[in-house]
């Protein structure tokens, strides 16, 4: 039995993390994968838990040796996606979830063309200008562009299956949370789950 693999993007300051963050704490059947990244640990980020921090020779050392699923370089850091681990929760039936970007998620769909693309929204730019102010992590120099980077970014909307507009914390959690719920109640999902029962019905 294999699993479901999500893939959810979003630019910067769309909510993207609180998002993910909140649906697998509520949902045990969801496996977050956790991205290396060669950038610098925000306040409170842990090794680990957040990303893998690891030097920028070790994680070009990783992509020669092709073990990443996807990798980008993303407002001058690197961030890229494990291959093993991903490729071994989905074949033990759980259900991972992928945080990336629109370029990973271009790398992602490649080699899985069943994953599920999910793309989280501000509510505006204006907005996503605000949220990202209110980190205060950033210099006003790196806020222009990511806000300019979410431009290009959400030009990619097509390439996703569904779209999520956070313009309410609860309500955008309740969405992706129904779009979990609807993968795993589609046919091929339910015969594969509940193999015995269907060979005696069908």
């Amino acid at each position: 039995m294999s699993g479901h693999l999500y893939i959810v993007t979003a630019p910067s300051g769309a909510g993207k993390t609180t998002l993910v963050r909140l649906l697998s704490e509520n949902d045990p059947g969801i496996r977050v994968s956790i991205s290396h990244t060669t950038r610098a640990p925000r306040v409170g980020e842990r090794n680990g838990l957040e990303y893998h921090f690891v030097a920028v020779d070790d994680f070009l050392g990783m992509t020669r040796n092709n073990e990443f699923l996807e990798w980008a370089e993303v407002h001058g850091s690197h961030y890229g996606t494990a291959r093993r681990g991903v490729e071994t929760a989905l074949l033990a039936g759980n259900d991972v979830l992928l945080e990336i970007d629109w370029q990973g998620a271009q790398q992602v769909r490649k080699q899985f063309p069943e994953a599920i693309g999910i793309f989280i929204l501000p509510p505006s730019l204006v907005d996503l200008e605000r949220r990202l102010c209110a980190r205060a992590t950033d210099s006003a120099e790196t806020i222009a562009r990511r806000v300019a980077a979410a431009r290009e970014e959400i030009r990619h909307l097509a390439e996703f299956d569904y779209v999520i507009i956070n313009d309410d914390l609860q309500r955008a959690l309740q969405d992706l949370s129904a779009v979990v719920r609807a993968t795993r109640l589609c046919y091929a999902a339910q015969r594969q789950r509940h193999s015995i029962l269907f060979a005696t019905l069908l």
